[in-house]
């Protein structure tokens, strides 16, 4: 019996990625995401539907990034991100089936928030992972009261899912957003610094700075900004921070 075309709810497309993943990628941005994030520059990608999203096959999402594919070099590829890729498994696992079948690599890049060890989620999560070279995994905050101020969720999934790509040998890159007040505290950089340490397959650890370029975004949905008055971090924050985390003992950040 045929499969049914399995459609994923598109947010946008970027042709030349660079910072996704290694190389030039193609990244497909989906819609929904049930993390609110204080500072979130991408508020537009919540809802499961938006006005300007738009449905589509994985086959098809494969097809135009395919166009691409000669300027990805040896390695470029796929990347899948968010609002929250890990919502929409399906589409996202026949997108990764398809495009290891012509020799891609596949990325994702997720905040983790979705993930748990229940059914059906589970067994379908270990089917994407056998499509998945690498996984970028967001690490808002190490502490778990802290993340639910910052997030309105809590991290324990989080961290688990870190574990368990480690333990099942996936390669990762550790990212974390730097927003001062809030990120930044030397304990709490300290924890996060350990943690990663403790995983075995971490190629990559970098520090994202806070930003203020999707405030507006915010203003056209006529949502309340909690964060107008924290500033991005300095060259000198994010020097001291990147000490704390040890970020270039990992060679992934240095040959980047």
């Amino acid at each position: 019996m045929e499969n049914k075309e399995i459609k994923g709810i598109i947010h946008s497309v970027e042709s030349f990625g660079s910072v996704d993943g290694p190389g030039v990628r193609y990244i497909i941005f989906l819609q929904g995401c049930h993390m609110r994030c204080r500072y979130c520059h991408n508020p537009d990608t919540w809802a499961m539907k938006d006005k300007n999203s738009y449905e589509e096959a994985s086959a098809e999402s494969l097809k135009k990034a395919l166009r691409y594919r000669s300027y990805w070099k040896d390695n470029g590829g796929i990347t899948v991100s968010g609002g929250e890729a890990l919502l929409q498994l399906d589409y996202v696992t026949e997108l990764f089936r398809l495009a290891k079948a012509e020799g891609v690599h596949t990325t994702l890049d997720t905040s983790g928030n979705p993930f748990t060890r229940e059914e059906p989620f589970f067994s379908k999560f270990n089917e994407l992972m056998k499509y998945t070279d690498l996984f970028l995994l967001d690490i808002k905050h190490i502490d778990s009261e802290k993340h639910k101020a910052l997030t309105h969720w809590d991290n324990s999934n989080i961290l688990d899912l870190a574990r368990y790509l480690s333990d099942n040998g996936k390669k990762m890159w550790i990212r974390h957003v730097l927003v001062p007040g809030y990120t930044d505290d030397e304990g709490d950089l300290e924890k996060l610094r350990d943690f990663v340490k403790s995983l075995k397959t971490v190629d990559r650890f970098e520090i994202l700075p806070y930003h203020t370029l999707g405030v507006f975004k915010w203003k056209e949905l006529g949502m309340d900004y909690t964060l107008e008055d924290v500033a991005p971090p300095t060259g000198e924050q994010i020097e001291r921070a990147n000490n704390i985390l040890e970020t270039k003992e990992y060679k992934g950040y240095l040959n980047q």
